[in-house]
């Protein structure tokens, strides 16, 4: 990635191939598109397969560690290179309500493997390519829920904290080969995965009112902080977490 670029230069990401995990839909799919629109050729993964136009799609299901490393080799035949990494895709499995859930610990266990194991694997098996291409730059999606204690979905926190503190290891670790590590942290975004609550009357309402800027986000909010990160314009930020949260995290009192 070259950092000498000036103006709306240091934005652009002309010449750049990119990654995608969980392009098909959601916050995945928004930060796909924003990054083809920014210049960079996109290659999506997802379970599916498909997802939105402009960008190259292949199946791979993140949740199988051992396909990753395939899956990655075919991408780098199709691309012939890489210079970005996106973890976008992420899966929450709330516990049944109550106790003695004979199926906890599955449930907890295969959450860490999706948000947690896998972007660690993919990084992995994209290292060489960023070696190769002479540096690189990941962005792992977390959430606030990295940072912040929610109820009734251990594993979904446990997972997000710890993508962001495999985040911080990484950018340690990987800076000798010029890969800067950064995290994404979106608050109550719009997706299929929090449509329960955003239909939900009474729980649309509390999450409007305490996220700052009075209003739940959406996909395309996350573009551009998402292009900044892996742009030249945050060539010399490493290790950081982004929360595009609304104010969310910051937000001290619900106001009334």
């Amino acid at each position: 990635m070259d950092g000498a670029r000036t103006g709306i230069g240091r934005f652009s990401l002309e010449g750049t191939v990119a990654i995608v995990t969980g392009a098909s839909r959601g916050i995945g799919a928004a930060i796909a598109t924003g990054l083809a629109e920014a210049g960079a050729a996109v290659h999506g993964i997802s379970r599916t397969g498909d997802g939105p136009s402009g960008i190259v799609h292949h199946k791979c299901d993140v949740a199988d560690t051992a396909a990753i490393g395939p899956c990655m080799q075919t991408l780098g035949r199709a691309a012939t290179r890489i210079d970005i990494l996106v973890n976008a895709a992420g899966a929450s499995f709330p516990p049944v309500p109550g106790d003695g859930d004979p199926d906890e610990i599955n449930r907890f266990e295969r959450t860490l493997r999706v948000d947690l194991t896998a972007p660690y694997a993919f990084t992995l098996a994209a290292l060489p390519y960023f070696r190769a291409a002479g540096g690189g730059a990941v962005l792992n999606v977390t959430s606030i829920n990295s940072t912040l204690g929610f109820p009734g979905n251990p594993g979904y926190v446990a997972a997000k904290a710890g993508l962001a503190g495999l985040t911080r290891a990484l950018a340690v670790d990987l800076a000798v080969d010029r890969v800067r590590v950064n995290a994404l942290a979106p608050g109550y975004v719009h997706t299929r995965m929090t449509e329960a609550s955003h239909a939900d009357p009474a729980l649309h309402e509390r999450r409007r009112r305490r996220t700052a800027l009075g209003r739940w986000g959406q996909p395309d909010d996350m573009i551009g902080a998402a292009i900044f990160l892996v742009s030249p314009a945050a060539a010399y930020i490493t290790g950081q977490e982004l929360f595009v949260d609304g104010g969310w995290t910051i937000n001290g009192l619900e106001s009334t």
